[in-house]
């Protein structure tokens, strides 16, 4: 079986320079908020290309943490609302609704599975604050008219950048194209480590500043708390693991377009819909087929030998969770996660694996 991802193969290529770097937040004595945290935001911020990112203890909690900083900062209150994709993973609306704001669902386009800029204007209310785009599977979704949108109604713009590490949009990269974004370092992610790990990238000083604050208890000095916060720190040891594989990202995000690229080319199959061609702007943590009969497709590859994995099979609106968002028709995102499917594409997948998946999905 060619499995979907192979974290163990992946994270064996660096094993000597991960069990160093554990050893050494092992024989420090610094375990949270110590030089490895320090170090690992001053290089992830240099890398994205702003001024200050601040380590967290998930994707989840750097999103909620901005948009719960904007709120003691003042820009954001209660009942505001922040326009988000219908068709991204739950997690972007969860951050959203933790900070007692209103997600607003805007439907994708088709092509790209990002928001669809023409569809922002018409959603805008005297309530709405910001926009947060979802980079979703890698590709940016980013463009110069979100930001002509944003700026014409003095709107924050938020990234979820969970499957973008590394992508860029003209010569800038994600984290540094809105105003501040999130990023999850969940181990399957393009920059992963071993646990639960996440950043939030800004340029925004006095945001930057809140946020710190936020997430240590609400405190900038011990035992004494500005605001009612919360505990959600990246640890020495994700940060440790993280400055190893910072250094090899740009190398495995290449691998991974390289990957896409023989797929996009090898693969035809008039049933699957590919993804829209490769670019730079696009670091594919996901490589994403479309076809009608996805249950039967499914069944095939697993028959033949390939796994793969559905995301996502229930949009954010139809999740039992969210009954009060499923009222409203989003005919678009409910089409893409009826017929989505997620063939296997990760840094150590050999060539005849590569081959091998496009041959089978070209004989069902």
């Amino acid at each position: 079986m060619i499995p979907f991802f192979n974290l163990k193969k992946i994270n064996g290529g660096y094993r000597r320079e991960l069990l160093a770097a554990i050893a050494e937040v092992v024989d420090s004595g610094f375990y949270i908020l110590g030089p490895k945290v320090k170090l690992f935001e001053e290089a992830f911020a240099k890398y994205c290309g702003v001024g200050e990112a601040i380590g967290t203890g998930n994707g989840l909690d750097a999103l909620a943490l901005i948009i719960r900083a904007y709120k003691e900062i003042g820009i954001f209150k209660d009942g505001d609302e922040i326009l988000v994709p219908a068709n991204t993973f739950i997690a972007s609306v969860l951050a959203i609704t933790e900070n007692n704001l209103k997600p607003i669902l805007i439907e994708p386009d088709i092509n790209t599975y990002n928001i669809d800029p023409n569809e922002l204007e018409g959603r805008i209310t005297k309530k709405t604050r910001a926009i947060m785009i979802v980079h979703l599977y890698g590709r940016v979704g980013y463009s110069e008219k979100i930001r002509k949108i944003a700026t014409k109604y003095g709107l924050k713009i938020i990234e979820d950048c969970a499957q973008a590490h590394g992508a860029m949009y003209k010569g800038r990269r994600v984290g540094s194209l809105g105003d501040a974004a999130g990023f999850s370092f969940y181990p399957a992610k393009n920059l992963g480590c071993l646990g639960d790990g996440g950043a939030i990238t800004t340029s925004d000083k006095k945001l930057a500043t809140v946020v710190r604050a936020l997430r240590n208890y609400g405190s900038y000095e011990k035992y004494l708390n500005e605001y009612k916060g919360i505990n959600s720190r990246l640890d020495e040891m994700q940060a440790a693991i993280l400055l190893v594989k910072l250094k090899y990202l740009d190398r495995e995000n290449e691998k991974r377009r390289q990957i896409a690229e023989i797929y996009l080319q090898k693969i035809n199959n008039a049933k699957l819909i590919l993804p829209a061609q490769n670019d730079l702007s696009n670091v594919w943590h996901l490589f994403v087929v479309r076809t009608k009969d996805r249950d039967g497709f499914l069944k095939y590859l697993a028959d033949n030998g390939v796994q793969a994995l559905i995301h996502y099979p229930v949009p954010p609106h139809k999740q039992r969770a969210y009954l009060e968002l499923g009222k409203a028709s989003h005919v678009i995102t409910e089409e893409i996660h009826k017929t989505v499917i997620s063939l296997p594409l990760y840094p150590a997948m050999t060539r005849k694996d590569i081959l091998r998946v496009a041959a089978v999905c070209n004989s069902y």
